[in-house]
């Protein structure tokens, strides 16, 4: 029988790219998306749930029941945020989530995506790592074994994927000839990899619970 998850963070780069593996995968028979915006896809598999403010994801508790894994893609960045602004924005929201889905699903698979350089003693100089390293650490706590981290560095776009970010999508443009020669490096991993890893650690749940880019792309092909 094949697995449920929910996905946040679809209609972004990483997300998306991880919601169209999910959608090839045997493995996976229903995807739950939640999200403050549509991500205009109809297909058999999806379930989206609309809701306006995603820290009140108590409100649509009733619909998160019986869940397999959460594949959490959302994030922003913290350029031009205040670190108040961007833990409530990172930390809270994520917290707020993972507390629901975890009462209702205690046994679930979860893998947050978080970034390299990611600060996991919470003390660090760089603002956005420590806040990082704290939303990982509140999932680990809640998920124990089965909660996963994902740090990827850079992430190539596959499958007409593209950022939210205008000028990360420029940016992918004038790169785009160099792309096969990034993709030879087991320190650059893509879209398609990503979300393959993720749907291997639900069906295999390794021992290695904080996953980088060669990690991920190794998993991708287990």
């Amino acid at each position: 029988m094949g697995k449920k998850v929910i996905l946040t963070g679809s209609t972004g780069m990483v997300g998306h790219g991880v919601l169209l593996e999910c959608l090839d995968s045997e493995a996976v028979s229903t995807i739950i998306l939640l999200n403050r915006n549509s991500v205009g896809i109809k297909h058999p598999k999806i379930y989206e749930i609309l809701i306006d403010d995603i820290r009140q994801v108590e409100k649509v508790e009733s619909s998160l029941t019986g869940i397999d894994a959460c594949f959490y893609c959302m994030g922003v960045s913290a350029v031009g945020l205040s670190e108040e602004k961007y833990h409530d924005l990172t930390y809270n929201i994520a917290a707020n989530i993972f507390t629901s889905l975890y009462k209702l699903n205690p046994d679930m698979v979860s893998i947050y995506v978080s970034g390299q350089g990611t600060d996991s003693s919470e003390s660090g100089s760089s603002m956005w790592a420590r806040v990082k390293g704290k939303t990982e650490n509140m999932v680990f706590n809640l998920g124990g074994e089965k909660a996963y981290a994902f740090r990827p560095g850079m992430i190539i776009p596959e499958r007409d994927v593209k950022s939210k970010t205008s000028w990360y999508n420029t940016l992918y443009v004038i790169m785009r000839p160099l792309f096969p020669l990034f993709k030879l490096s087991k320190r650059v991993t893509t879209t398609v990899k990503l979300g393959k890893a993720m749907i291997n650690i639900l069906i295999k749940q390794p021992p290695k619970k904080i996953l980088t880019n060669p990690d991920i792309n190794r998993l991708a092909t287990d």
